[in-house]
């Protein structure tokens, strides 16, 4: 297999470390090293050394290299990643907005607190898609919403006695380290 290597001048490698300057300005580090790749394949080192030298895969440089050579600069630029699409569509969201806003106990449930699993069977019942726990919360913070915590506090405890608890009898109660071992 005939080696690649990228199409360019002297010029074009002063473009290029402008270019990979500006580009770890913006935080583009991908970008940046694909600009790297680019230099070094310029100054006539093959694609095996560039992978070694920038530790990446042997086979991602000939593609980098490659799209240099039909694109230019684009073919090196970040697209677009589309993702998997949401299986809720945006007026289904407002709807699960509305849902919460109004309670679970407007809703019809006993509880009056929501939940990521209450949340995911409301979703099921209304539109019939299963979400995982960890992604009905990813799905909250999406639209806006923050988890809250319980605070477990005793409500019939002696704010007085609690306080001597806490300031003499429980210090001496805590771990402490032990001497140390040589």
């Amino acid at each position: 297999m005939n080696p690649v290597f990228a199409r360019g001048n002297q010029r074009t490698a002063q473009r290029l470390i402008a270019l990979r300057r500006q580009a770890i300005q913006d935080n583009a580090a991908r970008v940046a090293q694909r600009l790297h790749a680019i230099v070094l394949s310029l100054e006539g080192r093959t694609a095996p050394e560039i992978a070694g030298l920038l530790k990446v895969h042997r086979s991602t440089v000939p593609l980098w290299i490659q799209q240099w050579n039909h694109q230019r600069e684009d073919g090196l630029l970040e697209g677009h990643r589309s993702g998997r699409p949401s299986q809720l569509t945006a007026r289904q969201r407002q709807q699960l907005q509305d849902i919460l806003d109004s309670g679970p106990v407007a809703y019809g449930l006993d509880t009056g607190v929501w939940t990521s699993p209450i949340i995911g069977e409301v979703i099921a019942q209304e539109w019939d898609v299963r979400f995982h726990p960890g992604h009905v919360r990813k799905l909250l913070r999406q639209l806006g919403y923050s988890v809250q915590r319980p605070t477990t506090r005793l409500v019939q405890a002696d704010p007085v006695k609690k306080h001597r608890w806490v300031r003499y009898r429980y210090p001496p109660l805590k771990k402490r380290p032990g001497p140390k071992k040589r």
